[in-house]
């Protein structure tokens, strides 16, 4: 399983005033990363319901490797009610208890992490202590750690963030959560870039990324700090933007590309998403391509 990625958690319905639409973020992830030609796996639950078969059928169709997925019979398939604002931006509802909130540990799951490269989670996972239990174990296995930093008032505390970002060999926020966790563990400095340094000396993590809206992307790597302006688009909606942004970072930087090259893809996959309805947009690499280009010149 060289090359391979994990993404550990929720898979739900996003619902919108408009409809319906697949997602969570470590299934955004995920659905990028293999859209890009990396070996992806998701390790999720769902209900055993029409919600579930749907979404199911779905991840098939999407080539995403499905066997990590488990079928709960006593909790539904994830739901989330999603409101956006007059810019795009959007807020949620998460019912709770869905069947994500109860990934049981296996044997299976146990040896694929031990052997992929890399295994992402996010923070709104370890809401539930059933799958709390179970990434905790996870993360004693895997070899490199990348926590999504995804935070969902009122589904997470500061200890437990503390706790995940402690593991992590990489962190991702956005940089209103840095400013929230960094405010909270007691460190007032204002200034972004302090932030950042002040969370890798706290947690040892030698690699932190962060995205600034429209501003773009900080990337921090063993002491070294490189940033990436924005790209100018008109926002439709921000759902998934993130998740893109962060699959496109890992990728790249799992296939060695230069950090500032990887940054600028980064930061252009989050604009086009933006740009786009809905968090799973279809965006190869000609279009990747020629979209850094266009502003470029």
């Amino acid at each position: 399983m060289a090359g391979s990625v994990i993404c550990f958690g929720e898979v739900l319905w996003d619902v919108f005033p408009d409809g319906e639409k697949i997602g969570g973020a470590p299934l955004n992830v995920a659905l990028r990363l293999n859209s890009m030609g990396i070996n992806t796996s998701i390790a999720s639950k769902i209900g055993n319901d029409e919600l579930g078969k749907r979404l199911l059928e779905f991840v098939d169709q999407q080539g995403l490797k499905k066997d990590l997925i488990q079928i709960d019979t006593k909790h539904e398939t994830g739901q989330v009610i999603v409101q956006l604002d007059e810019k795009g931006s959007a807020t949620y509802t998460i019912a709770h208890p869905a069947a994500w909130d109860k990934i049981e540990f296996s044997p299976s799951i146990f040896e694929q992490v031990k052997q992929c490269e890399a295994f992402l989670f996010g923070s709104l996972v370890a809401r539930d202590e059933v799958s709390r239990a179970t990434l905790n174990h996870l993360l004693n296995e895997a070899k490199y750690k990348v926590f999504d930093v995804n935070l969902r008032a009122p589904h997470y505390s500061i200890p437990l963030l503390e706790a995940l970002m402690n593991t992590a060999d990489f962190i991702k926020f956005n940089d209103d959560e840095l400013a929230e966790i960094t405010q909270a563990l007691n460190h007032n400095e204002e200034e972004i870039e302090q932030q950042i340094r002040f969370i890798a000396e706290h947690t040892q993590t030698k690699t932190i990324c962060v995205t600034t809206g429209s501003d773009g992307a900080l990337l921090y790597q063993e002491g070294k700090l490189i940033s990436q302006p924005g790209f100018p688009i008109k926002v439709k909606d921000t759902v998934g933007a993130g998740d893109s942004f962060l699959a496109t970072l890992l990728a790249d930087l799992l296939q060695q590309k230069p950090a500032k090259e990887a940054l600028e893809r980064a930061c252009a996959m989050g604009a086009m998403v933006a740009a786009s309805q809905g968090a799973n947009p279809k965006i190869d690499e000609v279009e990747l391509q020629s979209f850094i280009k266009k502003h470029a010149s």
